[in-house]
């Protein structure tokens, strides 16, 4: 179950004990654990908001919705949000083909780029 991986995952890269998540929390180290070794997922809508906030990303996250922690922490401009939507439109070869395209002009630009500095 990906919560479980998530809590557990985030619990460790914020350096925390389970202790300190439970006291956090206000659950008992059990149920953190069973949450984390996906034994149980938690009932309550609540105790997820509760993790997500303690943890700083989104619910979605923590239920395997999106893999974008934050997503209002990502910094989108125009061009990557007209991109987005108008890859979304074309069919799976297309996007391929577009995909392809970006790639050729990025290797370029790298190219350009070493070209200048020599």
């Amino acid at each position: 179950m990906i919560f479980g991986e998530r809590i557990k995952q985030l619990r460790i890269e914020n350096e925390w004990t389970q202790e300190y998540v439970c006291e956090k929390l206000s659950i008992s180290s059990g149920a953190l654990s069973r949450y984390e070794t996906s034994m149980y997922e938690p009932k309550s809508l609540s105790l997820v908001k509760d993790f997500a906030n303690l943890f700083g990303v989104s619910t979605d996250y923590l239920l395997g919705k999106s893999d974008i922690r934050n997503p209002q922490k990502v910094d989108l401009d125009d061009m990557d949000i007209a991109f987005a939507s108008g890859i979304k439109g074309l069919n799976k070869e297309n996007q391929e083909t577009l995909k392809n395209i970006m790639d050729g002009l990025l290797a370029k630009q790298e190219l350009e780029d070493k070209d200048k500095k020599e």
